[in-house]
């Protein structure tokens, strides 16, 4: 394939969503995150705030399955089970599959990197940073006090673990399950894009990086 994707899955607070749009920019090519929703909701017909009320989260009743098996197909509006949240997950993987044959792309999160693992054009990115400096990140990202970013912290990132384990049967911080996972901290927030263009480089055996005029 001449396309190629590169899957960011990302702690809250680490940076990732920004480096992955910056990856995007330099490399020139689509940026993807919320846009699967409404992509999702385009092909099923299902309206956009199901796949929202439900990204990247479980119901509670979720949490407590110890045995991953979702339901691995598309389900007909017949169903009772149209709008449940493995049809809403199955509608994104449609999209994310389509996406990976047709273009080049940064998606972001939503399993990405395991829907697409049998994918020879794809390199898969895992973003984390230190609790400390994920906190920091969020108090004055989104101007709450420690205590409410540590919180934030905590909460997505168990949502996001729940997610990709119900969704994979693997861990989501798992380092196995990526091609390179990334200390943003410890490299420094704003080198990352140009060393996972590095690597893909590497991976995939060509360049991506346009020589400048």
């Amino acid at each position: 394939m001449e396309n190629y994707v590169i899957t960011i899955a990302r702690g809250f607070g680490s940076g990732g969503r920004m480096i992955g749009m910056e990856l995007a920019s330099k490399l020139n090519i689509a940026y993807i995150d919320n846009e699967i929703l409404q992509m999702a909701s385009e092909e099923s017909g299902i309206g956009e705030a199901f796949f929202v009320h439900a990204d990247e989260k479980l119901h509670k009743l979720f949490f407590n399955k110890s045995v991953t098996n979702p339901i691995d197909r598309i389900i007909t509006p017949a169903s009772n089970k149209f709008i449940s949240n493995e049809n809403l997950f199955n509608y994104q993987k449609k999209i994310i599959l389509r996406l990976a044959m047709e273009e080049s792309c940064v998606i972001i999160g939503r399993a990405a990197d395991y829907i697409l693992r049998t994918f020879p054009n794809v390199v898969s990115v895992n973003i984390q940073a230190p609790v400390d400096a994920c906190i920091d990140s969020i108090m004055h990202r989104m101007m709450v006090d420690e205590k409410e970013a540590e919180k934030l912290v905590k909460t997505t990132d168990k949502y996001r673990a729940d997610y990709y384990r119900y969704y994979t049967g693997q861990e989501w911080d798992n380092p196995i399950n990526y091609d390179i996972s990334i200390n943003s901290e410890r490299l420094g927030r704003e080198n990352v894009s140009d060393y996972i263009i590095q690597f893909a480089e590497k991976k995939l055996g060509k360049k991506l990086m346009k020589n400048e005029e």
